[in-house]
């Protein structure tokens, strides 16, 4: 085959050269061709995308809309029931968009059991009380927020001391404002004001002159918070005379919360739970005008019914680690234990008994302790033979006696014995201070009374002491001394009378304490136990008591 020649060469190359060209050239196209389809679907995508978000944020817009007029026409109907108590029932009668409105946005809700009963309780007088963590505190600055939307509502919270209110306070300025916005606290006058007007009044009881403070005033509702702390009902009853209102559509309400145990623990059982059952409502006074009982009722706080404390544990371990008689009273809710007062071996179920007849061969004592403006106070004692236990038998209790008209009580009282009791009495009753007639004590020993009185071993200390070993059980498993249940003040004393906040060695002097002073006497007497032959035989010689007599071993 003959070689190509150079001009054959050459074409096929130009064509080589002309094809790669054409190739390029199309390629080319076709890459800017997809670039643009590229670019036409991104723009295309970019617009979609933009009218898509323009229409959902249309409907979003329109939904809110919606739901904002969902929300204020809920809003106004729960706005419309702020200030209110309303039952379940009364709330599951409104709207139902108006009931979610009032879940999502509730600002307190009572836990259910104690919490809830004592927030709805409708009788007029109610102890909220007993085990540590109950939520019992928080209630009491809720309560009397169901009347704030009343201008003339007016509500009182108490503890005992001013600082003790720190806390409570700091509570209620979490809550109030949220509550009812609008309202101000004046830290001065330690008031808070609501918009409509109500005032609710943080105070104090310190002392029972404290509460003097109050004279002239008018609440519609008031509480207080560890209302054991108060030694005697006193002051609470004196409260009690200042709640009333000119609001008929207002109901008057007395709460209190407290943990067992403190100086008033006594009064405190007494009044709220020794009546009837927990839970249970009972009368203690009559509207004369309308014939309708009062009611007073005592509602148990637990830890368990409180979740917040509860779930994890932790407080309930803290107060499982408390020593007896604390874990008793916290943990438990246990109102037989009473720590804080002078005999917290005292035990009404063991110390205090039916009464019976007194045989008439029991040595038989009493001691006095004279009083005009304070009571005098006379407790008669009888000495079982078989055992040696002294039985408190009848007691003398009364205020604004002279010498005659308690001389002349004690000699009626004493009219079933077979002769007069002998006793001691308060050495301050010969006592004659520039007086030139005859004293308290004379009267009382004249041949006309012959209550047959010598002056007592005052000595306090050592006097205590005997009432502690007196209530002590002895080996047969009955305590040294018993008290009728009839002989009603000494029991009140012995159960309620705290110590001394300044000798712990002592009884606070300051609290109703004349019983007690006459059973100090009275033991401190030291009676020595005769046969039924001398015991007879003396009383039978009518003896005149001296202080030297056998009797009382001196």
């Amino acid at each position: 085959m003959a070689e190509k020649s150079k001009q054959q060469i050459a074409r096929e190359e130009r064509l080589a050269k002309s094809l790669a060209e054409s190739k390029r050239v199309a390629e080319g196209k076709k890459k800017r061709r997809a670039e643009k389809q590229a670019r036409d679907k991104l723009k295309y995508d970019k617009k979609y995308r933009k009218a898509e978000y323009k229409i959902e944020r249309k409907e979003t817009l329109a939904q809110k809309k919606e739901q904002k007029k969902v929300e204020t026409k809920a809003s106004a109907g729960v706005k419309s029931k702020l200030g209110t108590v309303m039952s379940t029932e009364e709330v599951e009668e409104l709207a139902p968009k108006t009931q979610e409105y009032i879940e999502e946005n509730v600002i307190f809700k009572a836990n259910p059991g104690p919490q809830t009963d004592f927030l709805a309780a409708p009788e007029r007088d109610v102890l909220y009380g007993g085990q540590a963590g109950g939520g019992k505190s928080y209630s009491l600055i809720i309560d009397p927020l169901r009347y704030a939307h009343r201008p003339k509502h007016r509500a009182l919270i108490m503890r005992k001391t001013l600082n003790e209110l720190g806390e409570l306070i700091d509570n209620t300025r979490e809550l109030y404002p949220r509550a009812f916005p609008g309202a101000k606290y004046q830290e001065a006058k330690k008031t808070w004001i609501f918009p409509s007007g109500a005032k609710i009044i943080f105070g104090y009881l310190e002392k029972d002159s404290d509460v003097y403070q109050y004279q002239g005033r008018a609440f519609s509702w008031i509480g207080f918070d560890e209302i054991t702390h108060l030694p005697t009902e006193f002051a609470w009853n004196y409260l009690a005379s200042r709640l009333r209102t000119t609001d008929p559509e207002i109901e008057c309400y007395m709460r209190a919360t407290t943990n067992p145990g403190g100086v008033g623990h006594a009064w405190v059982k007494k009044r709220y739970i020794d009546p009837v059952e927990p839970n249970t409502a009972f009368p203690y006074a009559k509207n004369k005008q309308t014939g309708e009982s009062l009611l007073r009722k005592f509602i148990p706080a637990r830890l368990v019914d409180n979740p917040y404390l509860f779930e994890d544990g932790d407080y309930q371990t803290m107060l499982e680690t408390l020593p007896e008689v604390e874990r008793r009273r916290l943990l438990e809710g246990d109102w037989n234990i009473n720590e804080g007062v002078a005999f917290p071996e005292f035990i009404r179920e063991m110390h205090s008994i039916e009464p019976f007849d007194i045989p008439a061969s029991w040595f038989r004592f009493k001691g006095a302790d004279y009083g005009y403006t304070s009571p005098s106070a006379v407790l008669w004692f009888a000495v079982d033979p078989d055992d040696n236990t002294i039985v408190c038998y009848r007691e003398l209790y009364a205020k604004g006696l002279t010498g005659e008209a308690l001389a002349e009580q004690i000699a009626t009282m004493e009219m079933s014995e077979i002769s007069n009791v002998p006793g001691v009495l308060d050495t301050a009753a010969w006592n004659r201070t520039g007086y030139t007639g005859p004293t308290i004590g004379q009267i009382l020993n004249s041949p006309q009374y012959n209550c047959s009185f010598r002056p007592s071993d005052k000595n306090r200390i050592a006097g205590k002491i005997q009432i502690h070993e007196r209530l002590k059980l002895a080996q047969n498993g009955r305590p040294k001394i018993q008290f009728f249940k009839t002989c009603k003040n000494i029991i009140r004393e012995m159960e309620s009378l705290p110590l001394s906040q300044t000798n712990s060695e002592d009884v606070d002097t300051h609290q109703s304490d004349h019983a007690y002073d006459a059973l100090r006497y009275a033991l401190m007497s030291r009676p020595r136990m005769q046969t039924p032959g001398e015991l007879l035989g003396l009383i039978r010689q009518e003896k005149t008591w001296e202080a030297s007599d056998d009797i009382f071993g001196y």
